[in-house]
């Protein structure tokens, strides 16, 4: 039972990888009307990832074998670390909000290793610094890059995209979504399956075939919040500007991939979009409420996964399994309500809309 408990948790947060993370890569193209219809990007978008997952091996075996030993990862442990994880996603995914899954399951590992008192601290002070470096380093070259678009569209104003060269960009376009998909799924699924290769449920080869088509199917059926909220709510990007982002967060997050780093594919390519628009219409960009709540939950979610974590592990040390299941209960409960309530005042907001149509 807990064995399949592990499984179905593992799945399901494959799923939400690809709803979160996964998704963001095809924003870009989305937003920029590149693609028009939502569920075009995301059969692109699953295609992609999943095609990346088989290369994604040096990954999973950072998530498995490079932040806690071996002795740690009991099953019991794999499916905490997977629930915790897991529910931190599936929150922010209920509120729209482009999380790091990354971050998340780095941080219920680290609660795990935490409650064990064993941790890899030398390589996870590596994988965290790169957390902070690689988005800076999206967003200068984004903003670069956005610069130079800006001054050479105002003297070539087909680069815009206008009239015969409005196909090839838009190819251009797709392509470097498809290339940051392919990086998504590379560096991405290691999270779901990894605690699977660490307890030795899974090898390598399996885990990432398996992982790869639950974000795929993610990414096709829970996808569009977050693709609205990176390709439309952040700034507008045009066909260039769009390829640029794609392209800088499917890059770096390749070249991290090849050395085995789990970095935040999300952050990366927001901060690129970020870069992008504060290029185009300055640091005006930084006052939209948007951006200050996706740098909160980037802060906040690695922190709250390790407390859960961490906290349920010691319940489960102590075998104080009527707390545990308290406490997921609530959890669920609590989850449950607030998409219950966004669902009644969406449909309210969209009552009212219709109503002001009339």
């Amino acid at each position: 039972m807990i064995e399949a408990a592990a499984f179905a948790i593992a799945f399901f947060f494959a799923m939400n990888i690809g709803a979160s993370g996964t998704a963001a890569a095809m924003g870009p193209a989305y937003g920029s009307g590149a693609i028009k219809r939502k569920r075009v990007a995301m059969l692109l978008v699953g295609a992609c990832a999943w095609l990346g997952a088989l290369a994604g091996g040096e990954v999973v075996r950072t998530i498995g074998e490079g932040i806690v030993p071996p002795t740690v990862m009991q099953m019991e442990v794999v499916v905490i670390v997977l629930a915790a994880a897991c529910f931190t996603l599936f929150f922010a995914n209920l509120i729209g909000i482009p999380l790091s899954t990354s971050e998340v399951v780095v941080g219920s590992l680290v609660g795990a290793g935490l409650a064990y008192q064993a941790l890899y601290w030398q390589y996870l002070l590596v994988i965290v610094s790169f957390w902070i470096v690689i988005p800076f380093a999206a967003f200068f070259l984004a903003l670069g890059a956005g610069k130079t678009i800006k001054k050479y569209q105002a003297h070539l104003p087909f680069l815009r995209g206008d009239g015969k060269w409005h196909k090839p960009l838009t190819f251009i376009l797709i392509a470097c979504g498809c290339l940051e998909a392919f990086s998504a799924g590379m560096n991405n699924v290691a999270n779901a399956v990894g605690p699977l290769v660490g307890v030795g449920a899974l090898d390598v080869t399996t885990a990432v075939i398996a992982g790869g088509f639950f974000v795929a199917l993610g990414a096709l059926l829970l996808g569009g919040k977050v693709l609205e909220t990176n390709g439309k709510h952040i700034t507008s990007l045009s066909l260039l500007q769009g390829s640029t982002v794609s392209f800088t967060g499917g890059a770096l997050v390749i070249i991290a991939s090849i050395f085995g780093l789990p970095v935040p594919l999300t952050q990366i390519t927001t901060a690129a979009i970020v870069g992008i628009g504060t290029a185009e219409n300055g640091f005006v960009l930084w006052q939209k409420s948007v951006i200050r709540r996706i740098i909160k939950v980037w802060i906040v979610s690695p922190l709250f996964a390790l407390a859960v974590s961490y906290s349920l592990i010691l319940l489960f040390r102590s075998q104080d399994y009527y707390t545990l299941v308290v406490i997921v209960s609530v959890f669920i409960a609590t989850v449950g309500a607030i998409s219950l309530y966004r669902s009644v005042r969406q449909d309210k907001e969209q009552t009212m809309r219709d109503g002001e149509g009339i």
